[in-house]
């Protein structure tokens, strides 16, 4: 017989992390992504602005906050952004408040970014960071599934396939490097390294006072 585990289990005050992932297009790092969003309640994607326009179906505030070339600049200019980059002639940005306001909550973020945005992030908010980048199991799966989207060009597939290369060299920059070869396991993998990351002493912010009440120092 299995016992019941007993109410009102204590709770230990955390801070949030950044969890980011990284990869050539069509590498699968959006489906991971999904996956844990799905999976895990403790952990939100970040919502990022834009300049590009939006692709059928994605609704603005929820995919991305899709805003005018100037806008964007404005916000550079006022430093609310934690990361931006140019990414094939449009411009990204993480706006900085939000996330703050979820880590101090102790809630995680889940960042789905280039390696410029990671470089970033680790200047502005290394002790929060925690990155991955996710490998194809080989170029010629990379370029089929990025044909197998449906969602590009011609001309955008060959500008993706030709800027991978690039994109995989910083492979080292990375705390983990992950081989997609079976999403299911690369899933499991991932929300692996986010368990593990969220037990890091310096991350529970309030196992001082636990064990303090524990040891009847409280």
């Amino acid at each position: 017989m299995t016992a019941t585990p007993p109410a009102n289990l204590p709770t230990v005050a955390r801070r949030g992390l950044m969890l980011v992932l990284s990869s050539p297009s069509g590498a699968g790092k959006s489906t991971i992504a999904r996956a844990l969003l799905d999976r895990d309640p403790d952990i939100a994607m970040s919502v990022s602005c834009t300049t590009r326009a939006p692709r059928p179906g994605e609704v603005d505030g929820k995919d991305y906050h899709f805003v005018t070339v100037e806008t964007f600049q404005q916000m550079v200019a006022a430093g609310q952004f934690l990361e931006h980059a140019r990414v094939f002639d449009n411009y990204y940005g993480t706006p900085r408040q939000p996330v703050e306001d979820a880590l101090a909550s102790g809630r995680d973020v889940l960042f789905d970014i280039d390696w410029q945005g990671t470089q970033q992030l680790g200047q502005n908010a290394r002790s929060d960071l925690v990155t991955v980048f996710i490998l194809p199991p080989s170029v010629e799966e990379l370029e089929r599934r990025l044909r197998g989207r449906a969602q590009d060009t011609e001309e955008v597939v060959r500008k993706r396939m030709a800027k991978a290369g690039d994109e995989m060299s910083h492979w080292f920059e990375y705390d983990y490097i992950l081989l997609n070869t079976e999403v299911d396991r690369s899933i499991a993998r991932v929300q692996a390294i986010l368990d593990s990351e969220r037990l890091k002493r310096d991350r529970q912010v309030g196992m001082a006072a636990f064990v303090n009440n524990l040891r009847g120092e409280g």
